[in-house]
């Protein structure tokens, strides 16, 4: 199945359907941040976001500045506890996998990914809550060999996202649309 979707302001192309990758969003402060993270799951085809706790969730003013419109694509779905939304997805068969520096956490490039998968975000201070640690399936990290043991969790989540699409479209033959169009 193809869905419709608008490329560049005003032309719609024919799209694959959305990939079986779900961002969970653990208390994120930054509503700027939550709106990056819609932008790179719209790119990708991500097949939704959960915000969870006190993340921001649309329709929010300061998620929309930097959401431009993605808050309105890609679906969201709210949850007062992380671990609720870890639940929910396990039973609909998803791998969850904590995006975190925790001991044993492989690096993003080298982790065995089962699609459909959900990646937990961790709070921009905090990381990801001890609970919501303890329900993941698996851990995945970036490098970070600077003086800061991690990066912008927009930036991190667009990492992860492109690595999805990476290996989604390589196991499954999936093409995506020429952006340069």
């Amino acid at each position: 199945m193809k869905v419709t979707v608008r490329l560049g302001d005003r032309n719609t192309v024919e799209q694959p359907d959305w990939m079986p990758v779900v961002l969970i969003l653990d208390n994120l402060r930054s509503a700027y941040n939550v709106g990056n993270l819609f932008r790179a799951a719209e790119a990708t085809r991500t097949m939704g976001i959960i915000t969870c706790g006190y993340t921001a969730t649309p329709p929010h003013i300061k998620l929309q500045k930097t959401a431009r419109g993605c808050d309105e694509v890609v679906p969201c779905e709210h949850f007062e506890q992380t671990t609720d939304a870890i639940n929910a997805l396990k039973e609909r068969g998803f791998t969850v996998y904590g995006v975190d520096t925790v001991e044993g956490a492989a690096m993003f490039w080298e982790a065995e990914m089962q699609f459909p998968c959900a990646f937990v975000m961790g709070n921009e201070a905090l990381g990801i809550s001890e609970e919501a640690l303890k329900l993941c399936d698996g851990f995945v990290k970036l490098p970070a060999i600077g003086m800061k043991n991690s990066i912008n969790v927009g930036n991190c989540g667009a990492v992860i996202l492109f690595e999805c699409v990476r290996r989604y479209w390589h196991r499954f033959g999936q093409k995506g649309g020429d952006s340069a169009k």
